[in-house]
């Protein structure tokens, strides 16, 4: 698959994870530090009859798909920011082609079930 830039139309910042060690008590803090800002295509994710039944994806969370130019530094640990929007990725990266390009699925941040 070949991404051409008419389809890159979305301004796109990666976060990478930085743990920092606070230096009074000596905990972790967790901050997000920008990596990256790249042009990319982002489709929203509309779920199947079968999906919206089985419970695998919750509309609310705003499931979107993301593709961009081949890199090799994407985890899925990383954090997108789209338009104001904060985003954990889900699944990917997985390889597009022969290294044309990267698909991501990410879907809106949320705190939800996670200890505080």
């Amino acid at each position: 698959m070949k991404l051409t830039a008419s389809l890159l139309s979305t301004r796109v910042t990666i976060l990478a994870r930085l743990d920092v060690q606070e230096s009074v008590y000596g905990t972790d803090t967790v901050t997000w530090i920008p990596l990256a800002t790249v042009w990319a295509e982002v489709q929203d994710v509309l779920p199947t009859r079968a999906e919206r039944l089985a419970g695998s994806i919750i509309i609310a969370n705003r499931p979107c798909r993301v593709r961009m130019r081949w890199r090799s530094d994407i985890t899925g640990t990383m954090r997108l920011q789209i338009d104001g929007r904060t985003l954990q990725i889900i699944a990917g990266p997985a390889e597009l082609g022969r290294r044309d390009g990267i698909e991501l699925v990410a879907e809106d941040l949320t705190t939800e079930g996670q200890e505080p």
